[in-house]
């Protein structure tokens, strides 16, 4: 009976350590992307108005990670929307570096 409680007590420790480690990993490839973007526009690689669109993309994308977070828990529907919104981000900065527009 001791192993059997330990054993559940050690898998909901497991799962409640590993849920803010997904949170951290949106948070850094937010930041990641940012920083992306900024140095993209500092060497002239994408227009201001593209920068404008890219930052407040940035700053949505930064506040779903925040709202989704106050509960504590991390859904599979919030994690896979998190996710596309910064596939969708990054795909969008690629596309807008090779749109070949003259600075």
């Amino acid at each position: 009976m001791k192993n059997y409680k330990f054993g559940l007590l050690s898998a909901l420790l497991i799962l409640a350590f590993n849920m803010p480690l997904y949170a951290q990993d949106f948070k850094k490839e937010q930041q990641k992307e940012e920083k992306a973007v900024k140095a993209a526009y500092k060497k002239k690689e994408i227009t201001t108005a593209e920068y404008e669109k890219l930052m407040k993309e940035q700053y949505e994308i930064k506040q779903k990670i925040e709202k989704c977070e106050k509960d504590g828990v991390l859904t599979s529907k919030e994690k896979n929307s998190i996710n596309s919104d910064l596939e969708s981000a990054k795909e969008r900065l690629e596309k807008y570096k090779t749109n070949a527009e003259k600075y």
